[in-house]
């Protein structure tokens, strides 16, 4: 049996929404510098043309902040509307400052309050608690400011950067990373602030997915269902980013994890958003097009498989949620495709058997007749719409 998504609360990042029933957002962030307003303003507006739905930026000073009315000002007169996502990292302060500005805050607990001095030192647990209530008086200013302007919080967990208190207790672990957020969560809970939302981010996919699983399995013991954000940090460029990703985001999307997802990839911000798309299709989290099944080919196919297969994606990828499968012989196509609306199939050399379903509907179709009878049978079963 397929899983379900799991059930979270529903966060508001402006006028966007996570969580819940909402679909899986998509977000990246930027590579510019926040205080060099033109190049960020040009790099949202690439993201906002791909479809980009939430845009995070790093805040480390004041500079930073302050540079965030003019970038929100330059995004309305482009007509940009897209809820903006401070980083913060180490300054407690500039994490309280910012949220008149933005619509989430991202903080790492490993160093909000913190600092990582690979100290080796055992702790009572008189001193561990004692170190809590001084996590708890660092975060109320935070969160004061957070209900006060309408804010979100991302409790950003990463692997590599917990707290020496964490790593002495736990260390470099799952359990550690899991540990470090929900300390943060549970002080947000006791003062009420509920609109929070957790990442458990490695460049390893195995610990990023153990510690999401683990992550969930404590919050459901403490009766919490807070949203999701899913991502491979540090995944690389090229095929290796993009296989990484798919293989963290989309384990866990299969588990039915996820709210929202950033593919973090060493490349132009804009190349990650395509990636994301394709990795909650495949999981079937999030349906933006036509989904194509196509068999490998062998030396039984009847006919140009490639580029067949490449001329039907031409004519129907727009056709939202529709399955196509192309079949290059009649020995695995009709069993493979069963989970299909439609079928291309190879019958023999330069024919072509079109199929509804599990139903062959035309069979020995010329080959070169074949791409748009396929398409007339789409039309004839109300499932075709014209491109946009």
């Amino acid at each position: 049996m397929l899983p379900t998504r799991r059930y979270t609360n529903t966060v508001s990042i402006g006028s966007i929404k996570i969580g819940g029933s909402e679909p899986v957002m998509i977000q990246s962030m930027l590579t510019s510098e926040t205080t060099n307003v033109e190049s960020c303003i040009e790099e949202i507006a690439r993201l906002d043309a791909v479809d980009c739905e939430i845009i995070r930026l790093t805040v480390p000073n004041q500079k930073s902040i302050d540079s965030l009315p003019v970038i929100r000002t330059e995004m309305k007169k482009r007509g940009i509307e897209r809820p903006l996502v401070a980083d913060i990292h180490f300054n407690p302060q500039l994490a309280v400052n910012v949220c008149e500005f933005v619509e989430k805050v991202r903080i790492n607990p490993g160093n909000y309050v913190d600092r990582k001095k690979f100290e080796v030192r055992e702790y009572t647990d008189l001193q561990y608690q004692e170190e809590l209530e001084r996590v708890e008086e660092k975060l109320l200013p935070l969160i004061q400011n957070l209900k006060k302007y309408g804010c979100a919080l991302r409790i950003g967990t990463n692997h590599g950067s917990l707290s020496d208190r964490l790593m002495n207790r736990f260390g470099d672990s799952p359990e550690g990373m899991v540990e470090s957020a929900m300390e943060f969560l549970r002080i947000l809970r006791k003062h009420n602030f509920e609109e929070t939302v957790l990442s458990m981010k490695s460049s390893n996919p195995l610990v990023m997915i153990e510690s999401y699983r683990q992550l969930v399995r404590v919050m459901d013991d403490e009766n919490m269902h807070y949203p999701l954000h899913l991502g491979v940090t540090e995944a690389g460029n090229e095929l290796d980013g993009r296989i990484k990703s798919a293989v963290g985001i989309g384990a866990l999307l299969c588990d039915g994890f996820g709210d929202t997802i950033r593919v973090s990839l060493t490349e132009p911000s804009e190349n990650e958003i395509p990636v994301a798309r394709s990795i909650l299709q495949s999981t079937r989290s999030r349906i933006f097009n036509a989904d194509f099944i196509s068999c490998p080919s062998c030396g039984r196919t009847f006919f140009d498989l490639e580029s067949t297969t490449e001329q039907i994606k031409l004519h129907t990828t727009h056709l939202k949620g529709v399955k196509i499968a192309v079949m290059g012989c009649i020995v695995n196509g009709p069993g493979e495709m069963a989970d299909a609306d439609f079928g291309y199939v190879g019958a023999a050399p330069g024919k072509i058997n079109l199929f509804h379903g599990k139903t062959c509907k035309e069979r020995n179709v010329p080959a070169e007749q074949a791409v748009e009878r396929l398409i007339d049978l789409i039309k004839e079963n109300g499932k075709w719409v014209d491109p946009a």
